[in-house]
């Protein structure tokens, strides 16, 4: 009796244990309430201290992260200016189904989170998503974002670690130089627009995109197509040239007039004059 005891009590143990990896392993489809959305975004807000999270890498050990240099924000050349490879994927608080990419973050991790940490904050740019987090907030960054973390001289060191403790804290955006780029995406057509937004100031993300065409006199709201790419396919044809208005996190707007014309080249940069 006893053993069979055990052995129900062995099993049911290991049923409970397969549920448990298996529920972490899944992305969460479960939207936040209310509250816990509010405190989310009061966490996450710039006067906030800082919060503790976990940090892993991944690509090269002094890349930008994916072997493309992109990401699932749509953004490349992730190893250039102004990305520079202080890069990073964020796990849904942080990657807020693509509303945070271009989001700017403080990292950070001390001595007592591992011996060769500094503790001097460094800047990492939010460009992909980290599917499989292993905590509340995850930062899976770059290779080179995750060396910078270390004393002069310990950076593989530190990497050797693979998963360590950090903490982190939102920090403005600042791409000295820079302006507001749209580039139109492959496959756009009469019927079909499709733009990438890049190279915010301040809040560095982007919740809403608006086109006005030509001579329209109204604004059409752009839906999300995925990371910081916003398309518009409304059954009709369009007409250009467009102007773009954007919203970022803070609810602040700017306009991008005439910005896109109406013979645009699909893969091609328009560099408003517009900047936060």
């Amino acid at each position: 009796m006893a053993a069979a005891l055990f052995s129900f009590r062995a099993t049911a143990l290991a049923a409970l244990l397969l549920a448990v990896i298996a529920a972490c392993g899944a992305r969460a489809q479960q939207q936040p309430t209310n509250a816990s959305d509010s405190q989310e975004r009061s966490l996450l807000s710039y006067s906030g201290g800082w919060i503790p999270a976990k940090a892993t890498w991944y690509g090269a050990p002094t890349g930008a992260g994916p072997d493309d240099n992109g990401g699932a924000c749509g953004f490349k050349h992730t190893n250039q200016y102004p990305f520079s490879s202080m890069t990073s994927c964020g796990n849904e608080p942080i990657f807020k189904d693509g509303k945070g990419c271009g989001s700017c973050y403080q990292i950070r991790c001390l001595k007592s989170n591992h011996p060769a940490c500094s503790g001097v904050p460094q800047t990492v740019v939010i460009t992909d998503m980290n599917y499989y987090p292993v905590a509340k907030y995850h930062f899976d960054l770059s290779g080179t974002a995750f060396g910078s973390m270390a004393n002069y001289g310990l950076n593989d060191k530190l990497r050797h670690a693979g998963i360590i403790d950090m903490q982190f804290r939102r920090v403005p955006c600042n791409f000295p130089g820079l302006t507001i780029n749209f580039v139109v995406q492959h496959g756009s057509n009469p019927m079909y627009l499709a733009v990438l937004v890049e190279f915010e100031d301040k809040d560095g993300d982007v919740v809403q995109v608006d086109i006005m065409q030509h001579n329209s006199g109204h604004w059409e709201p752009m839906h999300e197509s995925w990371g910081s790419i916003w398309r518009i396919d409304p059954n009709r044809p369009l007409k250009g040239p467009y102007s773009l208005r954007i919203t970022n996190e803070s609810g602040k707007q700017l306009v991008a007039k005439n910005i896109i014309p109406d013979n645009y080249i699909p893969n091609t940069n328009y560099r408003s004059y517009v900047q936060y």
